[in-house]
């Protein structure tokens, strides 16, 4: 099976007071198409960063990252957020609140033909076990229901990959446990590839099929 994400030795860095200060350095992985891989750290140990370059919000210094056969970023070459298919998911759902539930999953589709649109959704609503929900305000679902409508929209565009940065920290422990095994079940039905990035061990290591372990801007471990 072919590689869908490839980073090589890639390093971020960012400009400083002190000039330019170094979050991540060496950075090397490799994800095949359809499993799920996860970043797991502490805070401050450039997870999310790499979540961001990925996603085409932060620049590569040096090495570069592949999407299948695309380059998306190198030191010469940063390819447009909008053009590199990555979707993303985050702590805050994000959701429209003036917006239904089905509304909310087919935003990113708008400029497909109403149809179409309508079939999607109606897919994502079913694919996330709330097919009987469309119809309602985010004000009106519960957390986890919440979290299943944001997975949904990040979804129904199709993306090569998605990036998932801490999706269930602000849910309570049951639901958090819940949402994992949820979440893992509905993104292999889904054949999605997809990174994770999280703090909690246990959610890591419930979700992923590959765990890689980060301190200080460095991937130490990359695990089945």
């Amino acid at each position: 099976m072919s590689a869908a994400l490839q980073l090589d030795d890639v390093r971020l860095a960012y400009e400083g007071a002190q000039g330019l200060h170094t979050v991540v350095d060496g950075f090397s992985l490799s994800l095949d198409a359809g499993r799920i891989g996860c970043l797991l750290g502490p805070s401050g140990c450039g997870k999310t960063t790499v979540l961001r370059a990925v996603a085409g919000f932060e620049p590569v210094r040096a090495g570069s990252i592949r999407l299948g056969e695309r380059l998306l970023s190198s030191a010469n070459v940063h390819l447009p957020p909008e053009e590199r298919r990555v979707g993303m998911m985050f702590q805050e759902y994000a959701l429209f609140p003036h917006l239904t539930a089905a509304q909310n999953v087919g935003f990113g589709l708008r400029r497909r033909p109403q149809a179409e649109q309508r079939a999607r959704v109606a897919e994502m609503l079913a694919l996330v076990g709330l097919a009987e929900s469309g119809g309602r305000y985010p004000h009106e679902l519960s957390g986890g229901q919440q979290q299943r409508i944001a997975l949904a929209r990040a979804l129904a565009p199709s993306p090569a990959l998605l990036l998932l940065d801490e999706p269930f920290s602000n849910l309570d422990a049951t639901t958090r446990e819940r949402l994992t095994v949820e979440v893992r079940e509905i993104l292999k039905a889904a054949g999605q590839t997809a990174v994770l990035v999280t703090h909690n061990e246990a959610e890591a290591q419930a979700m992923a099929d590959h765990v890689g372990l980060m301190h200080n801007g460095r991937l130490t471990r990359w695990t089945a």
